[in-house]
């Protein structure tokens, strides 16, 4: 169990805020395979004030079964992050809001968000500050391990001033912004911020197999382990994750049949959850489905057939085929 200021979550493996990604379909599909904690997709500031308010509800979209949850919020102005975050409140019920400082994309430095403001610590200070002062839920932040270089010492200090401005737990991408979502994670800056801090610290990054998992844990001693671009098209992750920390083993691999059973039902909550009009669907399905074939036999091949599906139906009716035609197969560990 991890405390969270007022909040208790009895899970350490949680799945990440990814924009464009953890919708309610892919929320509910995780959590009908073992996943007990999720975030909303990463929303930003601007857009919940002063941008389409329909896209914000459908980011905020849920239902009962879909909780506990989480938001995380990105944004440069802190009077612009406490009023967003109170407008998420309005909508939603997550049960703490964390602060985005970790986004490495062009688009969010450029504006002095995300990542932006691990090199400038001080505005994300006062942010914390106004929010945990102002809200009625916990207030955390997402970090990364630096900004061009990674410095352990420096992460560590950043980390608790965080702590002192009233953040309730730290996740740590063990990335600097420079090097995105490539190159080698640094476990030893996320073991530095926890070491230095009190409060929870949620390790990040190529958190893809179970064993990934472990040793995020056991070489930093963080509290949990954030779940991101691992549980695209592997809804069992988590609960893999999980089962191989308490008891030291590693699940059958999910047969191809149940794969693409599974999918289908992710696709099921797409057709009736996911706005956007039938076009938009379908392609946010034609995405789904890739990330679930990939470590299919003959994947490029049915990359090309997934392509050119125009319909819901359609897409249904490939995977059947696939399936009773015994088409697929997974490669060794799948």
């Amino acid at each position: 169990m991890i405390k969270i200021g007022s909040a208790f979550l009895d899970t350490g493996v949680i799945l990440a805020p990814m924009a464009g990604c953890t919708d309610l379909s892919l929320r509910l599909i995780a959590r009908e395979n073992g996943a007990r904690f999720a975030f909303f997709e990463m929303i930003d500031s601007n857009s919940i004030i002063y941008g389409n308010s329909k896209k914000t509800l459908s980011i905020l979209k849920s239902v009962e079964k879909d909780n506990p949850i989480a938001a995380q919020i990105l944004g440069e102005d802190p009077a612009g992050m406490l009023k967003s975050a109170r407008r998420i409140l309005e909508i939603s019920r997550p049960v703490f809001v964390d602060i985005n400082a970790a986004c490495p994309v062009k688009k969010a430095v450029r504006k002095k968000a995300g990542a932006y403001l691990v090199k400038h610590p001080e505005k994300l200070y006062e942010m914390i500050r106004l929010l945990a002062s102002s809200l009625p839920v916990p207030v955390t932040v997402k970090l990364r391990s630096g900004y061009a270089e990674r410095n352990p010492e420096e992460t560590a200090a950043i980390a608790k001033n965080c702590e002192s401005n009233g953040a309730s737990a730290i996740f740590i991408h063990g990335r600097t912004r420079d090097q995105g979502y490539a190159g080698e994670v640094d476990y030893g800056s996320i073991r530095a911020a926890k070491d230095s801090v009190k409060i929870p610290v949620i390790g990040s990054g190529n958190i893809f197999t179970p064993e990934k998992a472990k040793q995020m844990m056991d070489d930093t001693a963080c509290d949990g382990v954030l779940v991101a671009r691992g549980g695209l098209g592997n809804p069992w992750l988590a609960r893999d994750i999980e089962e191989f920390l308490l008891h030291g083993r590693r699940r059958l691999p999910v047969p191809p049949g149940e794969r693409i059973d599974t999918l289908k039902r992710h696709l099921a909550y797409i057709d009736r959850y996911r706005d956007g009009g039938a076009s938009g669907r379908v392609g946010f399905m034609r995405k789904t489905a890739l990330w679930y074939i990939k470590h299919f036999t003959r994947s490029a091949r049915l990359r090309e057939k997934i392509s050119l599906v125009k319909s819901y139906e359609k897409m249904i009716e490939l995977l059947d085929d696939l399936k009773t035609n015994n088409e697929v197969f997974c490669e060794q560990g799948y």
